[in-house]
């Protein structure tokens, strides 16, 4: 029986995928060598192919860049998209994802925590029938605080949110063409890939992968920018905050007047008068941070908004080596689709006249010098 199962099981499997690699890099000098040659060493392994490595030069201020550049001469699968500035880790994984061309798409980090090795398990539950393969992390090596916030994190999300998003799951994993395309097209200012990851759907599964120490070098991911990227993710997929400053508001008018009610009722009854000055300035103050708070709760959301209508990109190209990528000829039409809006695109595109067009997009002659702007949208 189980033959049967094993031979139609193959039958049913997709053929061996195109596979791109992703991976942003931040001042790696001393990561690079040693993530190449095991990168490049899992792609020659795999079937199928044209494989290829992305990587996003995230305004490194080392030695990064050039290493990236002698790896792409004496390799063609390598091709190096370098920024502007630095925009941070999600808007390069972003870059990344509008510049690869393959079947299947595999984020991970350029600090060698992610293993490459795990690549071919991902493409096997690819082929087997799923579009999206993360890595569960395990045997995280790292402090046992971090490791804390990390749980907590993702049990108030997965408290707060509708979207079920796996715990100990990074960036780290695979996925499909359809899947890509569906996350490009999010129009989101503040990008958390691997809650859009499982916002999309499909089929998904989970492959365990033991999290392995930084190879080289320290974290570029301060504390700061962890809490950032938390709020990001928190803040992305949920409108608790808001629901509970609503609750606690009707909260605390339901206290007030059951207070007030029996001030009136020790006043005329009681023939009482309710004392205790200290309580009622400790409590002012306590309602005064409340409403601060609730404030600064309302104050995040409507930054975001105001951060989402400017329109600007999600980051800017400064150059682009190797082979020209073909899913990087984005029309005017598209580009000004990404700085319009859809609803104006389409109720406005025909009306407008080409110099009205052209103040909305960024034009380039070639690919291989860069696209002076690039939005993580199609």
């Amino acid at each position: 029986m189980s033959g049967v199962w094993t031979i139609e099981k193959a039958r049913a499997m997709r053929d061996a995928p195109r596979v791109s690699v992703a991976i942003p890099i931040h001042n790696e000098q001393e990561v690079i060598p040693a993530l190449i040659e095991r990168t490049v060493a899992v792609l020659d392994s795999l079937s199928g192919g044209p494989h290829e490595i992305v990587f996003v030069d995230d305004g490194s201020s080392d030695r990064s860049f050039q290493l990236l550049l002698e790896a792409g001469e004496r390799d063609a699968r390598i091709r190096v998209v370098k920024l502007s500035r630095n925009f941070g880790h999600q808007a390069a994984f972003g870059a990344a994802l509008d510049h690869v061309q393959g079947d299947v798409v595999v984020l991970m980090d350029g600090d060698l925590q992610d293993s490459p090795e795990a690549i071919p398990e991902f493409v096997l539950e690819y082929q087997l029938g799923h579009d999206v393969v993360y890595a569960e992390r395990i045997k995280r090596k790292e402090p046992l605080w971090l490791r804390s916030c990390y749980r907590a994190f993702y049990s108030i999300i997965a408290f707060s949110s509708d979207i079920n998003m796996p715990q100990n799951a990074g960036d780290f994993g695979l996925m499909s063409r359809r899947v890509v395309d569906a996350i490009r097209s999010s129009p989101e200012r503040h990008r958390y890939w691997r809650g859009l990851r499982s916002w999309v759907g499909y089929r998904q599964v989970g492959v365990k992968v033991e999290r392995d120490a930084r190879f080289a070098g320290s974290s570029k991911y301060s504390l700061r920018k962890l809490v950032m990227l938390a709020l990001d993710g928190f803040f992305s997929f949920t409108v608790v905050p808001l629901r509970f400053v609503s609750i606690f508001g009707v909260m605390t008018v339901f206290a007030s007047a059951v207070y007030a009610a029996y001030v009136v009722y020790a006043k005329l009854i009681l023939q009482e008068s309710p004392q205790g000055f200290t309580s009622l300035v400790l409590a002012m103050v306590f309602f005064a941070g409340v409403q601060l708070l609730s404030l600064g709760i309302i104050g995040e959301y409507i930054g975001r908004i105001y951060e989402q209508v400017k329109l600007r990109p999600h980051y800017l190209v400064d150059r682009v080596t190797g082979q020209a990528c073909d899913r990087s000829a984005h029309t005017n039409a598209e580009i000004t689709a990404s700085n319009m809006g859809v609803s104006e695109l389409e109720n406005g595109l025909s009306s407008r006249s080409s110099s009205d067009l052209a103040s909305d997009v960024v034009a380039t002659s070639s690919i291989s010098d860069a696209p002076a702007i690039y939005s993580s949208n199609r």
